[in-house]
């Protein structure tokens, strides 16, 4: 957990992952008795886990919402979303000088296959290119949200 201990599932906290359905509901609390906050419709946006239980994943949203989900109706595929208006470019390398292979629109969501030396490998269906670290969300290595703030409050 963020404190240090062992974590439900053995995996890092904070983590990226996305949603897999159009659908998904956050909570107020980790169980289905908790109430809900509002809905996701969104497949494939990103979220960071910032703690868990066995069962449930307590996330951070684009907008620094705190919210509850089941792990069913999350993937472990890494994403990244341009929640600003501004383009993002799209790099042929890791190199700020590269060619231009594209831009990144605002409020579009791309696969992210790996982060490493300040860069981000981005991936929209056959094109691949490379995104600064840390210039959207998805791509960031700190937790953007506290652990222990109660569900339902934005950032």
């Amino acid at each position: 957990m963020p404190d240090g201990r062992p974590t439900p599932t053995g995996l890092e906290v904070p983590r990226w992952v996305s949603l897999k359905s159009s659908e998904v509901r956050a909570r107020q609390g980790p169980g289905l008795d908790y109430r809900i906050l509002w809905e996701y419709r969104a497949a494939g946006l990103p979220v960071q886990v910032i703690a868990e239980t066995r069962e449930w994943r307590k996330i951070c949203d684009p907008e620094g919402s705190v919210a509850w989900i089941h792990r069913s109706v999350v993937s472990g595929r890494r994403g990244a979303f341009n929640a600003s208006a501004a383009e993002v470019p799209v790099q042929a390398r890791r190199d700020a000088g590269s060619p231009l292979k594209a831009r990144f629109t605002s409020r579009s969501v791309v696969a992210v296959e790996d982060c490493a030396d300040g860069w981000c490998e981005v991936r929209a269906g056959k094109l691949r290119g490379w995104i600064a670290g840390g210039a959207v969300f998805g791509t960031q290595t700190r937790a953007l949200c506290e652990a222990n703030r109660p569900a339902g409050e934005a950032g």
